[in-house]
């Protein structure tokens, strides 16, 4: 075989895969497009380290060889795979090269395995780095932070022997009572397109391969339900749910993965007008397709037959599955004539590109000697930048030196399991996180009395714990009341068969959050807004610190609490970083990557829907609680009103610079996220939205000090969708907007024409 063409590394990635292909029996080649084997099935425990077990070795001779193998490090409930079981950081790559080694050296070709791994949020592997949720990632508004995190953790993924993160990217949150929509990065295309890029990037720089979940519109599900139906039309598609596709696409990713929701009739993994005509002919994408996990599986309900099933996924265009019965079947559906077996080369072709351009063929098993970069660091900062004041009355924050008596309560001061988000691998125990009780004694100076009590349950009503934390509170100079959800999976925990939890009601797992956890309603539960209304009673100062996954529903908290703050699962460190803001070791960055309601009834409240001119209901305001990039900090900032180079351009040259002078007009530094909008006043394909983030910068700024934020204006930024569902520069007049949120900006006019 040494001297077959696909064995020479010089020779062009295509001719490669050609002569490959070409050798391939249809069995083989059925193999290569197949991922049904969960990766923690194809090792054991022995003694100190791990063996290959008869199961895996019967899946590689029966196919003469593997496609992909998923999950060979994963780690959770669901799995149930942890510390006595399963794969640490120091036996990785060993086991890693132990199964790439059978699979090269124990079949005809010796096509190396892609080794699949869960990324959400870091590695979800043991010992893999927990980064915060990627609502935190988005509250950062600091994509340059986020691809260092990116990089790092793909160092960790790679060194490891993973060839290929799955990564949450494309969601977003158009319904917040979506349990996944922790996994999103906010609301808004534009901020998503940024960070999408932002991760690709950096995990390119650590050569792992990005697959980028889900395609599409998995966050504009009916109801906020969870892989249930959507009513997107195309045009809202194209407006709202592709711009992170699009940018992903354009940093390199390797892949995306079909959503589980239904598009016009048909789940995403069925829909040729989706994986075919939009993403490989519109949007020029030369990747892998991926089934999410027993997606394939679903479509029997459409055919009735297992073998119709991969078939219509098939030429659907998806190209790789994942734990499905039916594309093993393949061979079979090319025989019944349902498939030909050019379009299975096809695909066999993507899958093999992949292996090639990630170098499998000549390094197949992990370097010896790599060592990750350490990301500890980096998820701590995300957690710090992240963090969001939403209100605050001028007075309680930060923590005067002067306090003594600090009463910390609430469910979530004192866990880090209900901090980290759900899609987490065990953490090791011993290991040196930081909750937020943690975080303010280590914070505190030397003589403050920090007391704690949780007060109430995560959910339900019982309200046995709140005298405890009401003398704890009125004993106090001020209390700390850690309210929230939680996506903390437990060996109890019931999951269905793509790994969802099920959850029968509230918390009846111990979850509010999460996969296959969605909430009807958005209020904080019962019994911590009567923990909140009774230490509120005691006449002391109150700060609120939200951990959450969610926005939950606030009711307004003027006049109760002095100051609120939202910490999206901030991670193992994240206790740390709310005390440095609560004490003023740093100030507030965050700003919101969603819009906060006032309740469930008002949904949708996102920032940007079509501007009807509605005035609101009869009964409460449609407008949210906290505007989408809302976020205050420690001191007061003016802005003037945007001034632009030209008040009219052309869409062939529609290029102009947009400045705004921002001035730091209080007692303290402040890193001020300045946001650019566009507002459609007239022209264009389609009625406008209220506006559009277009842009941001971040300035820092003394005391005193003033700059300017600087936009270079250009097609990409003006551009909207037209008639044909394309991208063009449009005649018609708009403001150009700046200011710190989507509801607090100032305009300039401008004529496109």
């Amino acid at each position: 075989m040494t001297g077959h063409l696909y064995r020479d590394p010089a020779a062009p990635v295509a001719d490669r895969v050609r002569d490959l292909l070409g050798r391939m029996t249809l069995t083989e080649k059925v193999g290569q497009v197949n991922q049904r084997m969960y990766g923690w099935h194809a090792y054991e425990r022995d003694g100190d380290g791990h063996r290959l077990t008869g199961a895996f070795r019967a899946e590689v001779a029966t196919y003469g060889g593997m496609g992909a193998l998923y999950g060979l490090q994963r780690a959770d409930a669901w799995s149930g795979v942890g510390f006595a079981d399963g794969i640490t950081a120091a036996d990785g790559a060993r086991v890693a090269g132990s199964v790439q080694r059978h699979v090269v050296e124990n079949t005809r070709l010796g096509i190396p395995v892609l080794f699949v791994e869960e990324v959400p949020h870091g590695h979800q592997a043991l010992d893999g780095t927990v980064l915060p949720v990627n609502l935190a990632v988005g509250a950062t508004w600091d994509p340059g932070l986020y691809e260092a995190a990116a990089a790092a953790v793909g160092a960790e993924v790679r060194a490891r022997g993973g060839h290929v993160a799955l990564v949450s990217a494309l969601d977003l949150v158009r319904d917040p009572r979506w349990g996944r929509a922790e996994e999103c990065f906010g609301e808004d295309p534009y901020l998503a397109a940024r960070l999408t890029e932002a991760l690709v990037r950096g995990m390119r720089t650590a050569d792992v391969a990005v697959v980028l979940k889900h395609f599409a519109g998995q966050g504009a599900t009916v109801g906020g339900r969870n892989s249930a139906a959507t009513e997107l039309g195309a045009r809202e598609l194209h407006e709202i749910h592709l711009a992170a596709a699009r940018a992903g696409i354009r940093a390199g990713a390797a892949g995306v993965m079909a959503a589980y929701n239904e598009f016009d009739g048909l789940p995403c993994v069925a829909s040729r007008p989706l994986l075919t005509e939009l993403l490989r002919e519109r949007l020029e994408f030369d990747g892998i397709v991926m089934a999410d996990g027993t997606a394939v599986d679903r479509l029997v309900r459409l055919t009735g037959d297992p073998v119709a099933a991969g078939a219509f996924a098939l030429n659907a265009g998806c190209d790789l599955s994942l734990w499905d019965a039916c594309f093993p079947r393949l061979a079979e559906a090319v025989a019944q004539g349902l498939v030909t077996e050019r379009t299975l080369d096809t695909a066999v072709a993507r899958v093999l590109t992949l292996k090639f351009r990630l170098g499998l063929f000549e390094q197949p098993s992990p370097r010896a000697g790599e060592q990750p970069f350490e990301p500890r660091e980096l998820s701590e900062r995300i957690a710090r930048e992240s963090i969001t004041l939403l209100a605050h009355d001028g007075g309680v924050l930060p923590l005067a030196p002067s306090i003594r008596r600090i009463a910390v309560l609430g469910p979530n001061a004192d866990s880090i399991a209900q901090q980290i988000g759900d899609y987490t691998a065990p953490q090791r125990p011993g290991s040196h996180h930081v909750t937020v009780l943690d975080g303010i004694r280590s914070a505190a100076p030397p003589d403050t009395e920090v007391s704690h009590a949780p007060g109430c349950d995560l959910v339900g009503g019982d309200l046995s714990g709140v005298p405890e934390a009401v003398a704890l509170a009125a004993a106090a100079d001020i209390a700390v009341l850690v309210l929230g959800g939680s996506s903390a999976r437990s060996g109890d925990t019931s999951f269905d068969t793509n790994g969802a939890a099920v959850v029968t009601s509230a918390g009846s797992a111990g979850m509010t959050c999460g996969e296959g956890v969605d909430l009807a309603d958005l209020r904080l539960p019962d019994g911590q807004l009567a923990l909140l209304e009774a230490v509120a009673a005691t006449g002391v100062p109150v700060v609120v610190v939200l951990v959450q996954g969610r926005p939950h529903a606030l009711p307004d908290l003027s006049g109760t609490a002095g100051a609120v703050l939202s910490a999206w699962y901030p991670g193992p460190w994240g206790g740390r970083a709310v005390a440095d803001v609560l004490f003023g070791a740093a100030g507030p960055e965050g700003r919101l990557p969603v819009s906060i309601p006032r309740s469930a009834a008002q949904l949708p409240v996102f920032y940007n829907a079509k501007d009807h001119g509605y005035r609101g209901y009869v009964d409460q305001p449609a407008t949210a609680r906290y505007a989408f990039g809302h976020g205050l900090s420690y001191t007061t900032v003016a802005y003037e009103p945007p001034r632009l180079s030209r008040a009219h351009v052309t869409p062939d040259d529609p290029t102009l610079i947009c400045r705004v002078t921002v001035r730091n007009t209080g007692e303290r530094p402040v890193r001020e996220t300045v946001q650019l909008y566009l507002r459609r006043l007239s022209g264009g394909s389609s009625w406008p939205r209220v506006r559009e983030l277009r842009g941001f910068a971040r300035l820092d700024l003394r005391p005193g000090e003033e700059a300017d934020a600087v936009f270079a204006i250009d097609a990409d930024t003006l551009a909207s969708v037209t008639r044909d569902l394309g991208l063009a520069v449009e005649p018609g007049e708009l403001m150009l907007e700046t200011g710190p949120s989507s509801a607090a900006t100032q305009g300039a006019r401008l004529v496109i024409g």
